[in-house]
């Protein structure tokens, strides 16, 4: 473990090259994500994320995926039934709050049910962010509401789903993606919100699952707090609001390096990312060359960045027995989802 570096790396496709495992035996990446072009069938899936654990040495080596729901539903139908979406999630939520809660818990407690026998042990969910009126739709129906403290319940209900099934959560994208006027995947978004502002709506959620194992960036500037840097990239922003103000503890992984709000090549971004203050520089695509120039900036987990990844796999469990067919039964009759 204390030879891994700080990094997840993705996979091109359905198998591991020769090459990835080449530089995954190399370089050791601390984890791995996976993405609807490494998901074809359920034994495929599962001797993929076997040889990605063989090839580092780890059999606790984390696996993730974005497993929402809604749009963001990497393993789909027929794999995988088909889940709601946040936002319809948060919709039952509005109708009757006790219902919506045991929906987000069912949900992610079927996830957990539905990746864990495929080797996976990570979900990055819940999403936290609290979206206004004219916001990019790249948050939109992920999120759960409109209201901070609705959206900060059905987070908290979804993160300990995944937990009663043995998975870890990824809360996101800290400090909040929910005012962004831009789709971060394209261009950086700007927020001029004040602090006072941010700090009574975007931040909310995040104070209230700040004691969670782990959390993904946000690709967002907050000129109130720093005008130059993502904050994925900025010290202040790390230590004065998300280490500080919302006081998160755990592991802060960066949101994907590929992502074009960021500047610079992809080793300077990397850079950027570890010099900033995050522990985990995430790499999604899977394209050789940009991993190559990854691995060459993002130096091995070390002091209290080890520690929070050590906290993570120490994190993972076996899951409370709970009845499949009960939880699926009990949670199509909430949500009609045939």
């Amino acid at each position: 473990m204390s030879e891994s570096k700080a990094m997840i790396l993705g996979a091109s496709g359905p198998t591991l090259t020769a090459d990835e495992i080449a530089l995954y035996k190399a370089e050791r990446p601390w984890g791995f994500i996976l993405f609807a072009r490494n998901c074809v069938e359920p034994a495929q899936i599962t001797d993929l994320a076997a040889a990605m654990r063989d090839a580092v040495g780890r059999p606790n080596a984390p696996v993730l995926i974005d497993q929402e729901g809604g749009r963001v539903q990497r393993i789909r139908p027929p794999m995988i039934e088909r889940y709601p979406s946040g936002a319809a999630l948060g919709e039952l939520y509005r109708h009757d709050r006790k219902k919506g809660q045991r929906a987000a818990w069912l949900m992610s407690r079927l996830h957990a049910f539905d990746l864990m026998k495929l080797g996976i042990t990570v979900d990055c969910l819940p999403v936290l962010d609290v979206p206004i009126e004219g916001a990019s739709n790249v948050i939109g129906d992920r999120a759960y509401g409109f209201d901070p403290k609705a959206v900060a319940e059905m987070g908290r209900a979804a993160a300990e789903g995944l937990k009663a099934g043995g998975m870890l959560p990824v809360m996101k994208h800290i400090p909040g993606h929910g005012r962004g006027m831009a789709d971060s995947h394209h261009e950086l978004p700007v927020v001029t919100a004040s602090r006072a502002e941010l700090e009574a709506h975007d931040f909310l959620p995040f104070v209230a699952l700040k004691d969670e194992l782990m959390a993904m960036s946000a690709h967002i500037v907050f000129t109130a707090i720093d005008p130059d840097e993502p904050a994925t990239t900025s010290r202040k922003v790390i230590e004065e609001i998300i280490r500080g103000h919302i006081g998160f503890k755990g592991l802060l992984m960066s949101d994907d390096t590929s992502m074009n709000a960021l500047k610079g090549t992809i080793g300077q971004r990397a850079a950027r990312i570890i010099g900033g203050g995050c522990d985990i520089v995430l790499h999604c695509n899977g394209v050789m060359d940009e991993m190559k120039a990854v691995v060459k900036e993002v130096p091995p987990l070390a002091g209290e960045a080890l520690g929070r990844a050590e906290a993570v796999e120490a994190g993972f469990g076996a899951g409370d027995g709970a009845d499949e067919e009960a939880i699926r039964a009990e949670f199509r009759g909430l949500t009609a989802v045939a």
